[in-house]
Protein backbone atom coordinates (compact mmCIF):
# COMPACT_ATOMS: atom_id res chain seq x y z
CA UNK A 1 0.00 0.00 0.00
CA UNK A 2 1.26 3.76 -0.84
CA UNK A 3 -0.14 6.56 1.19
CA UNK A 4 0.15 10.16 1.28
CA UNK A 5 1.67 12.37 3.86
CA UNK A 6 -1.70 13.24 5.34
CA UNK A 7 -3.21 9.02 6.06
CA UNK A 8 0.58 8.78 7.17
CA UNK A 9 -0.47 11.36 9.82
CA UNK A 10 -3.25 9.86 10.19
CA UNK A 11 -1.97 6.23 10.51
CA UNK A 12 0.75 7.76 12.96
CA UNK A 13 -2.21 9.13 14.95
CA UNK A 14 -4.06 6.01 14.93
CA UNK A 15 -1.26 3.80 16.68
CA UNK A 16 -0.73 6.35 19.01
CA UNK A 17 -4.25 5.61 20.24
CA UNK A 18 -4.01 1.83 19.69
CA UNK A 19 -1.30 1.89 22.00
CA UNK A 20 -2.82 4.25 24.49
CA UNK A 21 -5.69 1.82 24.93
CA UNK A 22 -3.66 -1.31 24.89
CA UNK A 23 -1.66 -0.07 28.13
CA UNK A 24 -4.37 2.13 29.23
CA UNK A 25 -7.64 -0.66 29.00
CA UNK A 26 -5.07 -3.50 29.27
CA UNK A 27 -7.03 -4.92 25.96
CA UNK A 28 -8.36 -3.55 23.14
CA UNK A 29 -5.87 -1.74 20.89
CA UNK A 30 -7.01 -4.03 18.00
CA UNK A 31 -10.70 -3.15 18.73
CA UNK A 32 -10.54 0.53 18.49
CA UNK A 33 -7.77 0.61 16.00
CA UNK A 34 -8.13 -1.84 13.38
CA UNK A 35 -11.36 -0.22 11.98
CA UNK A 36 -10.02 2.98 11.79
CA UNK A 37 -6.95 1.86 9.90
CA UNK A 38 -9.16 -0.31 7.60
CA UNK A 39 -10.64 3.49 6.42
CA UNK A 40 -7.73 4.37 5.04
CA UNK A 41 -7.27 1.09 3.09
CA UNK A 42 -6.39 -2.31 2.95
CA UNK A 43 -7.99 -5.35 4.66
CA UNK A 44 -7.36 -7.01 8.32
CA UNK A 45 -4.80 -8.74 6.54
CA UNK A 46 -2.93 -6.05 5.48
CA UNK A 47 -2.60 -4.40 9.38
CA UNK A 48 -2.62 -7.08 12.01
CA UNK A 49 1.08 -7.99 10.97
CA UNK A 50 1.98 -4.16 11.71
CA UNK A 51 -0.09 -4.39 14.99
CA UNK A 52 0.95 -7.75 16.09
CA UNK A 53 4.40 -6.61 15.95
CA UNK A 54 3.80 -3.51 17.98
CA UNK A 55 1.92 -5.62 20.45
CA UNK A 56 4.93 -7.87 20.59
CA UNK A 57 7.13 -5.79 21.51
CA UNK A 58 5.78 -3.13 23.95
CA UNK A 59 3.78 -6.35 26.01
CA UNK A 60 7.57 -7.85 26.20
CA UNK A 61 8.70 -4.75 27.77
CA UNK A 62 5.89 -4.23 30.16
CA UNK A 63 6.38 -8.21 30.91
CA UNK A 64 10.18 -7.76 31.53
CA UNK A 65 9.85 -6.35 35.13
CA UNK A 66 6.11 -7.77 35.84
CA UNK A 67 6.87 -11.90 36.07
CA UNK A 68 5.88 -11.76 39.65
CA UNK A 69 2.67 -10.22 38.69
CA UNK A 70 0.95 -12.54 36.60
CA UNK A 71 -1.82 -15.60 37.39
CA UNK A 72 0.11 -18.22 35.93
CA UNK A 73 -2.47 -21.05 37.05
CA UNK A 74 -5.46 -19.80 35.35
CA UNK A 75 -3.46 -19.01 32.20
CA UNK A 76 -2.56 -22.40 32.04
CA UNK A 77 -6.34 -23.37 32.92
CA UNK A 78 -7.44 -21.87 30.12
CA UNK A 79 -5.53 -21.97 27.44
CA UNK A 80 -6.70 -25.23 26.10
CA UNK A 81 -9.89 -23.80 25.72
CA UNK A 82 -8.58 -20.71 23.77
CA UNK A 83 -5.53 -22.27 21.43
CA UNK A 84 -7.61 -24.63 19.24
CA UNK A 85 -10.29 -22.10 18.63
CA UNK A 86 -7.11 -19.40 18.13
CA UNK A 87 -5.46 -21.68 15.44
CA UNK A 88 -8.93 -22.76 13.15
CA UNK A 89 -9.43 -18.59 13.37
CA UNK A 90 -5.71 -17.42 12.11
CA UNK A 91 -6.83 -20.43 9.23
CA UNK A 92 -9.78 -18.39 8.66
CA UNK A 93 -8.06 -15.28 8.37
CA UNK A 94 -5.22 -16.54 5.87
CA UNK A 95 -7.97 -18.82 3.78
CA UNK A 96 -10.92 -16.16 3.46
CA UNK A 97 -11.26 -13.32 0.90
CA UNK A 98 -10.01 -10.08 1.99
CA UNK A 99 -13.85 -8.46 1.84
CA UNK A 100 -15.48 -11.18 3.84
CA UNK A 101 -12.57 -10.74 6.41
CA UNK A 102 -13.08 -6.53 6.47
CA UNK A 103 -16.76 -7.36 6.76
CA UNK A 104 -16.42 -9.80 9.75
CA UNK A 105 -14.27 -7.05 11.65
CA UNK A 106 -16.75 -4.42 11.26
CA UNK A 107 -19.63 -6.86 12.34
CA UNK A 108 -17.71 -8.08 15.53
CA UNK A 109 -16.62 -4.50 16.14
CA UNK A 110 -20.55 -3.20 16.28
CA UNK A 111 -21.64 -5.43 18.56
CA UNK A 112 -18.61 -4.83 21.17
CA UNK A 113 -19.71 -1.18 20.71
CA UNK A 114 -23.22 -2.00 21.33
CA UNK A 115 -22.67 -3.95 24.41
CA UNK A 116 -20.50 -0.68 25.30
CA UNK A 117 -22.83 1.70 24.95
CA UNK A 118 -25.62 -0.17 26.45
CA UNK A 119 -23.35 -0.91 29.44
CA UNK A 120 -24.22 -4.57 29.40
CA UNK A 121 -21.11 -6.82 30.41
CA UNK A 122 -20.30 -10.52 29.06
CA UNK A 123 -19.69 -12.05 31.86
CA UNK A 124 -21.13 -15.12 33.52
CA UNK A 125 -19.53 -17.52 36.43
CA UNK A 126 -21.24 -20.57 35.02
CA UNK A 127 -18.90 -22.53 33.69
CA UNK A 128 -19.63 -23.64 30.48
CA UNK A 129 -20.85 -20.28 29.74
CA UNK A 130 -17.02 -19.40 30.45
CA UNK A 131 -15.58 -22.07 28.23
CA UNK A 132 -17.80 -20.86 25.65
CA UNK A 133 -16.35 -17.10 25.42
CA UNK A 134 -13.21 -18.41 25.90
CA UNK A 135 -13.72 -20.58 22.71
CA UNK A 136 -15.14 -17.70 20.75
CA UNK A 137 -13.14 -15.18 21.96
CA UNK A 138 -9.75 -17.68 20.87
CA UNK A 139 -11.18 -17.78 17.47
CA UNK A 140 -12.34 -14.04 16.74
CA UNK A 141 -8.58 -13.30 18.26
CA UNK A 142 -7.30 -15.32 15.56
CA UNK A 143 -9.58 -14.17 12.96
CA UNK A 144 -9.11 -10.31 13.85
CA UNK A 145 -7.26 -9.66 16.94
CA UNK A 146 -10.65 -8.47 18.30
CA UNK A 147 -11.72 -11.49 20.65
CA UNK A 148 -9.61 -9.77 23.63
CA UNK A 149 -13.45 -8.50 25.58
CA UNK A 150 -14.60 -11.97 25.53
CA UNK A 151 -12.15 -13.10 27.03
CA UNK A 152 -11.23 -10.12 29.57
CA UNK A 153 -14.85 -11.11 30.24
CA UNK A 154 -13.40 -14.16 31.82
CA UNK A 155 -10.67 -13.70 32.85
CA UNK A 156 -11.88 -10.50 35.13
CA UNK A 157 -13.96 -13.19 36.93
CA UNK A 158 -10.99 -15.72 37.89
CA UNK A 159 -7.85 -13.52 38.09
CA UNK A 160 -7.65 -10.70 40.86
CA UNK A 161 -7.60 -6.88 39.71
CA UNK A 162 -4.03 -6.39 40.66
CA UNK A 163 -3.00 -9.44 38.12
CA UNK A 164 -4.90 -9.26 35.73
CA UNK A 165 -3.44 -6.75 33.08
CA UNK A 166 -0.41 -8.06 33.27
CA UNK A 167 -2.36 -12.12 32.69
CA UNK A 168 -3.85 -10.52 30.39
CA UNK A 169 -0.26 -9.24 28.51
CA UNK A 170 1.11 -12.85 28.82
CA UNK A 171 -1.67 -13.93 26.65
CA UNK A 172 -2.01 -11.53 24.19
CA UNK A 173 1.74 -12.05 23.35
CA UNK A 174 1.44 -16.17 23.21
CA UNK A 175 -1.92 -15.30 20.60
CA UNK A 176 -0.18 -13.35 18.71
CA UNK A 177 3.16 -15.05 18.59
CA UNK A 178 0.81 -17.95 17.18
CA UNK A 179 -0.51 -15.52 14.58
CA UNK A 180 2.72 -14.41 13.79
CA UNK A 181 4.13 -17.61 13.23
CA UNK A 182 1.13 -18.50 10.62
CA UNK A 183 2.36 -15.17 8.38
CA UNK A 184 5.58 -16.31 8.22
CA UNK A 185 4.77 -19.72 7.54
CA UNK A 186 2.27 -18.96 4.39
CA UNK A 187 4.49 -15.93 3.69
CA UNK A 188 2.00 -12.73 4.42
CA UNK A 189 3.62 -10.07 3.27
CA UNK A 190 4.60 -7.43 6.40
CA UNK A 191 6.24 -4.22 5.65
CA UNK A 192 8.83 -4.47 8.86
CA UNK A 193 10.10 -0.87 7.67
CA UNK A 194 6.65 0.61 8.23
CA UNK A 195 5.97 -1.03 11.29
CA UNK A 196 9.54 0.10 12.71
CA UNK A 197 8.66 3.29 11.79
CA UNK A 198 5.72 3.28 13.70
CA UNK A 199 6.62 1.93 17.08
CA UNK A 200 8.02 5.41 18.25
CA UNK A 201 4.76 6.90 17.73
CA UNK A 202 2.83 3.75 19.49
CA UNK A 203 5.19 4.14 22.18
CA UNK A 204 3.76 7.68 22.84
CA UNK A 205 0.51 6.38 23.54
CA UNK A 206 1.44 3.08 25.66
CA UNK A 207 3.79 5.39 27.80
CA UNK A 208 0.82 7.82 28.41
CA UNK A 209 -1.75 4.93 28.62
CA UNK A 210 0.67 3.56 31.69
CA UNK A 211 0.10 6.53 33.69
CA UNK A 212 -3.77 7.05 33.18
CA UNK A 213 -4.62 3.22 33.51
CA UNK A 214 -6.01 3.63 37.00
CA UNK A 215 -8.09 6.44 36.03
CA UNK A 216 -9.73 4.92 33.30
CA UNK A 217 -10.23 1.84 35.59
CA UNK A 218 -12.15 3.80 37.72
CA UNK A 219 -14.36 5.73 34.96
CA UNK A 220 -14.51 2.44 32.80
CA UNK A 221 -18.14 2.71 32.03
CA UNK A 222 -18.33 5.97 30.85
CA UNK A 223 -15.26 5.58 28.45
CA UNK A 224 -16.51 2.74 27.20
CA UNK A 225 -19.70 4.13 26.11
CA UNK A 226 -18.03 6.98 24.75
CA UNK A 227 -15.75 4.84 23.04
CA UNK A 228 -18.98 2.74 21.41
CA UNK A 229 -20.73 5.55 20.03
CA UNK A 230 -18.02 6.36 18.51
CA UNK A 231 -17.49 2.69 17.19
CA UNK A 232 -20.92 2.60 15.72
CA UNK A 233 -20.20 5.83 13.49
CA UNK A 234 -17.00 4.41 12.60
CA UNK A 235 -18.12 0.73 11.66
CA UNK A 236 -21.01 2.29 9.84
CA UNK A 237 -18.64 4.55 7.25
CA UNK A 238 -16.79 1.13 7.21
CA UNK A 239 -19.52 -0.78 5.89
CA UNK A 240 -20.82 1.40 3.71
CA UNK A 241 -17.22 1.70 1.88
CA UNK A 242 -17.48 -1.94 1.72
CA UNK A 243 -21.00 -2.84 0.50
CA UNK A 244 -21.09 0.31 -1.41
CA UNK A 245 -17.76 0.66 -3.30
Amino acid sequence: MVFTSFEILFISLIFVWIGFVRTGLGFGGAVLGLPLLMLVGGSPIDWLPIIGIHLLFFSGIALARSLNAIDWHYLKQSLPWILPAKIIGVIGLISLPPTVMTLIVYSITSIYALTWILNYNIASREGWVSRLLLILGGYISGTSLNGAPLLVAVYMQNIDVKRLRNTLFVLWFLLVTIKMSAFLIVDVYINWQFSLMLIPVAALGHFVGLKVHDRIIENDTQFKRWMGSVLILICIAGLSKVLIF
